[in-house]
């Protein structure tokens, strides 16, 4: 049967820091909350943030900025979508000030920025393997064989590879229709670099675009790609969690590095991130994680941001937006499925948030 949203209770453990004081301490503290405790942060000079990227973490931004105009009502947070690859592409045009970004900026496209950019890690959520396959409510893949399924190597459901990981399930002869991302993608390159890690037979590579094979379905971000799914017959696509949930689709259990097959659960997700080396530069991988009870497609997600901003009153802004979305925004990852981020990693996120210059 079809998976809706749960209702869910806010996870106690996971520890959520209190926002950034200003760099350089004073007046001009950026923070959507006060970090003394003492009360609300002073209120902001009206502004406007603009964004855009990556959909898999859109639905935590959606529900972010809603939270955030609540703290600082002259602030307008504005954030588009439209994949990863366009996020970074509208931020080295100086289109925006930030981009979400779930895939990292290649070497030789860092030279196409306007200076030095941050990457802040804000959330992480499992990448579903969505199905739509009548009387099948259970259903378990490995890597190997949902990459011989989306390179089409693996084109009916009752194949054996398929059957042999669902004993006793009944699966139909129903042509399997796979859908894919149709813009740059994010999603799309955590997914592929799953295969690439876990799949020896994947020989699509991996990227935030990738060259499917024609007779497959696109569609344009996440919740188009679980469009695609939910109204085609035998379908099967990579969604987000909130996707796939908003939409009702059953998504499959994956069997992890351990062999464990397991659900895209938030809890899983979680597993994923323990352990994860954080670089300096706040990038990490989660995906194929070797503890035991990890989601094997437990991906990241981060903000862009330009590390010296030429606008005070935009600056001041970015810097509180920033703040709160690795500080009390982190208490509404869970109930928009997502997993808010480990202590540790907020802690850092802050620490470089202090960073970004802002004209005195």
């Amino acid at each position: 049967m079809s998976r809706s949203r749960p209702v869910r209770l806010l996870a106690a453990a996971i520890s959520v820091g209190l926002a950034l004081s200003a760099c350089g301490g004073g007046d001009d503290d950026p923070s959507a909350t006060d970090p003394t405790g003492a009360g609300a942060a002073p209120p902001l000079a009206a502004v406007t943030l603009n964004g855009s990227g990556a959909t898999f973490p859109k639905a935590f931004y959606d529900a972010a900025i809603d939270g955030f105009k609540k703290e600082q009502s002259s602030v307008t947070v504005n954030y588009g979508g439209g994949g990863s690859g366009k996020g970074r592409t509208d931020l080295q045009g100086g289109l925006v000030d930030f981009a979400g970004s779930d895939g990292l900026v290649k070497e030789e496209d860092k030279a196409k920025f306007k200076g030095e950019f941050l990457y802040i890690p804000t959330v992480a959520a499992p990448i579903t393997v969505s199905y739509n396959l009548a009387g099948v409510d259970d259903l378990t893949l490995d890597a190997e064989t949902t990459a011989k399924i989306f390179q089409r190597d693996i084109k009916t459901w009752d194949d054996p590879a398929i059957k042999a990981l669902n004993p006793g399930v009944t699966l139909p002869s129903t042509a399997i229709v796979v859908a894919h991302r149709s813009d740059g993608s994010g999603t799309t390159e955590n997914f592929t670099k799953y295969l690439v890690k876990a799949a020896p037979s994947w020989k699509l590579k991996s990227g935030s675009t990738v060259e499917w094979p024609a007779d497959t379905q696109a569609g344009n971000g996440n919740a188009g790609v679980a469009q695609v799914v939910k109204t085609q017959a035998g379908g099967i696509g990579y969604v987000d969690l909130a996707d796939a949930n908003t939409q009702q689709l059953k998504y499959a259990k994956l069997k992890n590095k351990s062999g464990k097959a397991v659900e895209p659960t938030l809890e899983a997700t979680t597993k994923a991130l323990e352990g994860v080396e954080l670089k300096a530069d706040l990038t990490y991988d989660p995906l194929d994680s070797a503890n035991p009870d990890a989601y094997p497609i437990a991906a990241p997600t981060w903000m862009l941001a330009y590390k010296n901003q030429p606008d005070k009153a935009k600056g001041d802004a970015l810097r509180a937006w920033l703040s709160y979305l690795v500080g009390d925004g982190q208490k509404l990852a869970e109930e928009n499925d997502y997993a808010a981020l480990p202590a540790t990693f907020t802690s850092q996120a802050k620490t470089a948030i202090s960073s970004i210059v802002v004209p005195g």
